[in-house]
């Protein structure tokens, strides 16, 4: 049982917070039409607005781009082919960031819009500009309004939704809280249409999760969440250390002070590289490396980079710098990283010791296949 001191404390630390990333879901923002909702964005930015001009600083990750889009293109649902995804996203971006520009600006506030793709934030070079982004934009008093860049995602290479962008958002900039705004109110043992659903107050962590109905989705069908999104996405952010509060969108303002409302989701762990939470959380793998027994002993117990020695095959098709899945000898993902070669490259490769491939082959081969720096480790 939780004493009221925990979750006292746990709320006080999302009102207290200094640098805060709030997600608002499509169905919170648009009318099932697909047009924006003057009102419902109206009262977000003014919750926003008020957040920022008080000191603290805000990221508001925002859905509402392709539901913007269907109406001007004469859509009466969201449409499921990725193209005419992406064409309605392409007309509801500009017209959700032009709005928001007007609402921050009417209170003296700027926006600077981000949009993301998964390389963005998994290559090095482009998750340190990201993260160099955010924190300028943040110095400078803009707030930050980030989607995914829909039009030009992929089916195979894409966030997939906008909850568990907001958790690596979070991570990335270094947030102190996370607040996941939705047309549901808070997580309920079941179902909440159905009698003797409860309200759950907070969680302390996945196991308190087990029993619990998560199939309940927002009723505007204009969005790609549901109630499972929004809990991997709180896992996602508590194992780095992050507290989450889940609640309604006319709930914001007081899920941001603190008060008992929604579903309050304490910090299970602690913050980690943040590399090594995209690429546990924001990839999708390219390929997969077979490894030995003694190689996944030592990624996993060890701590130790791959050697082309301990690998016995390659899968698919990925270039150097993608994500791969490095897998037990039977086929169970122990691990993903970021591969130091080319596909092709590696068969001649496999059970060889480096210093044999640096004698025969060149220095070019004095290199780990993964290093234990692009590495994380999925299972123990």
């Amino acid at each position: 049982m939780t004493t009221p001191t925990t979750e006292g404390s746990g709320r006080r630390a999302v009102a207290t917070a200094h640098r805060v990333v709030v997600k608002v879901g499509s169905s919170s923002l648009t009318t099932a039409a697909g047009g924006i909702d003057p009102d419902r964005i109206g009262a977000l930015v003014d919750t926003l607005a008020g957040l920022r001009l008080a000191g603290r600083e805000v990221v508001l990750v925002s859905s509402g781009a392709i539901a913007a889009g269907l109406s001007p293109l004469g859509l009466s649902a969201r449409p499921r082919d990725l193209a005419t995804q992406q064409a309605a996203a392409s007309v509801g971006q500009g017209l959700l960031v032009g709005r928001y520009t007007s609402l921050f600006g009417a209170r003296g506030l700027e926006v600077g819009q981000v949009l993301l793709t998964v390389d963005d934030v998994t290559r090095k070079s482009n998750y340190r500009n990201a993260y160099r982004t955010f924190g300028r934009l943040l110095e400078l008093g803009v707030v930050p309004v980030v989607n995914e860049n829909d039009t030009v995602a992929t089916q195979e290479i894409r966030f997939g939704d906008n909850d568990r962008l907001a958790a690596l958002v979070a991570h990335l900039v270094h947030a102190d809280a996370l607040v996941l705004l939705s047309d549901v109110d808070a997580l309920y043992t079941a179902n909440p249409r159905l009698p003797g659903a409860r309200r759950i107050d907070e969680v302390h962590g996945p196991d308190e999760l087990a029993a619990i109905d998560t199939s309940v989705a927002g009723s505007a069908g204009v969005g790609t969440g549901g109630m499972t999104t929004k809990i991997s996405a709180a896992g996602i952010a508590t194992s780095a250390g992050i507290p989450v509060v889940l609640a309604r969108a006319d709930q914001a303002a007081a899920a941001l002070a603190g008060d008992d409302v929604g579903t309050l989701f304490h910090p299970t762990g602690k913050r980690r590289p943040t590399r090594l939470l995209w690429l546990a959380h924001a990839t999708d793998a390219r390929g997969a490396l077979i490894l030995d027994a003694g190689a996944v002993n030592a990624l996993v117990r060890r701590k130790a980079s791959l050697l082309p020695a301990g690998v016995v095959e390659v899968r698919g098709s990925f270039s150097a710098g993608d994500p791969v899945n490095l897998c037990g000898p039977d086929g169970a993902v122990v691990a993903r990283g970021l591969v130091n070669y080319d596909a092709q490259e590696l068969p001649v490769l496999l059970g060889r010791h480096t210093a044999d491939l640096v004698a025969e082959l060149g220095e070019g081969y004095d290199r780990t296949v993964v290093h234990r720096d692009a590495l994380v480790v999925l299972a123990r």
